[in-house]
Formats: C-alpha cells, structure tokens, sequence
C-alpha cells in the first residue's frame, strides 16, 4: 500500500493553535442569530454557504477542494465558497460580526476550545440536526471523538479527521540494546529507556527517551492520557489534585528524568538537538531512540531517510492498567455551524456530508494523511496508509484511548498544568501535593473568572 506522508504544516498549526488558546479571545456572550432548531433556509434551493477552514499547505487547500468538489456534485444547488488558512482569533472575528462574507461553516484545529465555541453560543448545537437526520453520534464517532466535540451537553462541533498518538523507536537500536519487542508497560518502557541511553562524557550519544515537557510532543496531557484522569468531578472542578493517576503520572515521568540523568542534564541535551519540524529532529537522526508523537511523524520521518527502520506502536500504560495497553491520546479538527448563519439546513448538509459520509471521509483522510473521524471510516478497505499506521487507526477506535475535556476557558487548564509539570521535573516544586492542590485551585479561579 502506498505510503503515508502527513504534513508537518498541519502538525504546526495544531500545535499553534494549542498555543492561542491562552490569549484567543473568543464570544463572551451569546451571539444573536438562529438556532439550530430555527434553522428556517431551504437546502434544496439554490444557494451559496461560505466554509472556512485552517488547512494552508498546497497539498492540504487541494484536499479540501476535492473534498468540497465532492459535495457539490452530490448536491449540485449548494455551492461553496472556501476560504483557507484561517486561524480561531480570524474564525471569532467573523463569528462575531456576522455578514454576508462570514463563515456559515467553520473548522477548526483546536479541540481545546470546544468549551468556549460551545458556551458562547458562537456555534450552534448540532444535536437536532443529528435527531432529524437520523444519525447517532454515539455510534458514528469514535468514543473520544464523539466527547472532545460537546460541552455541557452541547453538541456545537461535530470531528473531522483524528490526530493519534503513539511510540516510534528505532529498531536498530532496540536490536543493539537487546530489546526484542517495544515496551507495553511504563517499567518496562522505563527499562528500556535507559538501556537505550549511550552516554558520551557529560552528554549523550544517544538517548533511550526525552521525558521533559519540553521533549517536542511529551506534553502532560499526551503523557497522561495512558492514565486515564478524571480532570474535572462532576461539579465541574479541577480533579488534579484528588485523582490519584496526576501524583502517579507526574511521580513516574520526574523518575525517568532523574534515572536518565536529570533535568539539567537532559535539558542541556536537548537544546543541541535540532527542532520538532525540521529534518534533524532527533529521532530522524539516531539521538533518540523512542519518541512519543502524533500519526504525522511517520512521514516526516521516512522522508529522511534514516538508517534505521522505524517501529511504530502503542505509548505503554502504567503497569497497573497493562489489559488497557493499545489505548492513547486522542485529538483532531472539528466543523460547527455558525449561530448568525442563515443558512444553517444548506450547511448542515456540508458538515454532514464531509463529517460522515464514508466514502468522503476515507477520501479527505487518505489525501492529508489523519486519522479517519467515523468508526465505519477507520474499517474502510478504501484507507490507503502504511502498514504501521494502522498502529493509529487501532488507536483511535480503542474505547479506552482518552482526551481532554472541553472546557469554559479553552486550553487554559492544561497550559496550568503543563506549567506544574515544568515546575515539579525541574524542582522547582519539591512537594507534589501541595503543588496539585495549588494548581487546582488556579485552574477552579481561571474557570470561576471565565463564567
């Protein structure tokens, strides 16, 4: 099968856009518009709907013209107007003010401001439009999927496409350090980092992990998605601090950073190393010899060229969770309908159609290279991919595999969190748990603000 060459340029923007939702500056207050059961337009008329999206790269702007190509053919009176390279801070501007040449449909990168979309009332609730097309979410979408695109019992967004994320080693390495097999469990994985690590004088010749925040993809919510937190309780606050799988996550990362040399060491390590994006990164190039990342790493890699071959498989669990080894972190783009569209039912019917029609959706997945957004998508014979993507596609339908919860405030939460984990792997906070509840409180205060 032919191989899977993801675009970095996607990867960058989603990463961008986690990054804007601390400043993004979304709806306050409900925007004024129809809703989606006053959704009055007639889409067997003839009609034109604008479709924003963040796509940019040539190859990404082509997918989706092939996308959109493939509706209008399917209903040949709906015609859409596509405007590209749209950032979340550009999508709310218009959002806001409404008009003619504001978006009617909109997607999104940022899973992380669900939350926000939805509270604002800036996107309408999708869930009557489901009822009347007879389409239950629950069975259409994978279970992670189908949670990172509702608040609060608001279905204001709707996945398109998946990013996964897994374990790449190198097995050449692997064979060298005696290692048959990619590690299923954290002390295993733990073992196999350091046996990995070669040191060389006050440095590294090659390093078995990069456990620091910092370490490209090692985020707090994609280490901690293999231990399955509870962010918020049911009162709707934080669950950090009382939750026992945020002191045993970050307890087991701070022990590999200080088993692998430290947090000066490794950091003083990885300023040497070439950049996430870039063709040194250093898993490319042999410095490391695992690497957690998402399902685009794979392209970017092969098309290196390394002298190793690459193993893809599943991040290991704690050892106590190790019959839910195959599970990971979930995350991917989203499509929502504007609440001051006036063509809400025209475009219900391109969100539909590019959101679960399967053909579509294995057709836009095949060309950007993401994980497919529908359970039906992911079992397609139609999916072209290299054999170890598949590691992804497992991934995604596993119902264990989790997210992070919407939120009122966006990403704020987990920008808080990832602050601690800086604080606590560098020591500059010594006590755990007086550094948990702090950072619940924080993140409770920055909600409570945000209402």
């Amino acid at each position: 099968m032919p191989e899977v060459v993801p675009s970095a340029i996607s990867s960058v923007a989603r990463k961008t856009a986690f990054a804007l939702t601390v400043s993004l500056a979304l709806l306050t207050t409900a925007c004024t518009g129809q809703s989606s059961s006053g959704a009055t337009d007639d889409a067997s008329k003839d009609t034109t709907i604008n479709f924003w999206h963040a796509w940019s790269a040539p190859n990404e702007v082509k997918a989706v013209k092939s996308l959109v190509a493939g509706f209008e053919k399917a209903h040949p009176n709906i015609h859409v107007n596509i405007v590209g390279n749209m950032t979340d801070d550009k999508m709310n501007q218009a959002l806001r003010s409404g008009g003619d040449k504001a978006p009617d449909v909109i997607s999104s990168f940022t899973t992380n401001n669900v939350g926000k979309f939805c509270s604002s009332g800036a996107l309408v609730d999708l869930n009557p439009f489901f009822r009347k097309a007879k389409i239950d979410p629950e069975t259409t979408f994978p279970k992670t999927m189908n949670e990172y695109t509702q608040f609060d019992g608001n279905r204001c967004a709707v996945p398109l496409l998946g990013d996964a994320y897994g374990l790449y080693y190198n097995k050449t390495a692997f064979e060298k350090a005696g290692i048959t097999a990619p590690p299923k469990t954290w002390s295993a994985f733990e073992a196999d980092a350091k046996k990995l690590t070669i040191p060389q004088g006050d440095s590294y010749k090659q390093l078995g992990f990069m456990p620091d925040y910092h370490g490209w993809e090692s985020t707090t919510e994609h280490y901690f998605g293999q231990f399955s937190p509870t962010y918020f309780d049911k009162n709707g606050k934080s669950d950090v601090a009382e939750d026992p799988a945020f002191e045993k996550g970050f307890t087991l990362q701070k022990k590999l950073v200080d088993e692998l040399g430290g947090f000066q060491k490794l950091e003083k390590f990885r300023a040497t190393l070439g950049d996430e994006w870039g063709r040194k990164h250093p898993f490319h190039t042999g410095q490391v010899a695992m690497q957690l990342d998402g399902e685009w790493r794979l392209g970017m890699a092969e098309e290196t060229k390394p002298d190793f071959e690459i193993g893809v498989a599943p991040l290991p669990v704690p050892d106590d969770q190790a019959d839910q080894y195959g599970k990971g972190y979930i995350t991917g783009t989203i499509a929502g309908i504007a609440a001051t569209s006036h063509k809400q039912n025209a475009a219900w019917e391109l969100v539909k159609y590019m959101t679960t029609d399967t053909d579509a959706v294995v057709g836009f997945a095949n060309d950007i290279h993401n994980v497919p957004s529908t359970l039906a998508a992911l079992k397609s014979p139609k999916l072209k991919y290299d054999p170890r993507f598949k590691t992804f596609l497992d991934i995604a339908a596993n119902p264990d595999s989790t997210t992070t919860p919407a939120s009122i405030n966006g990403g704020v939460y987990l920008v808080t969190i990832q602050q601690f984990g800086y604080d606590y792997e560098s020591g500059k906070v010594t006590d755990l748990r007086a550094g948990l509840k702090k950072t619940a409180a924080q993140i409770d205060t920055d909600i409570a603000q945000a209402k």
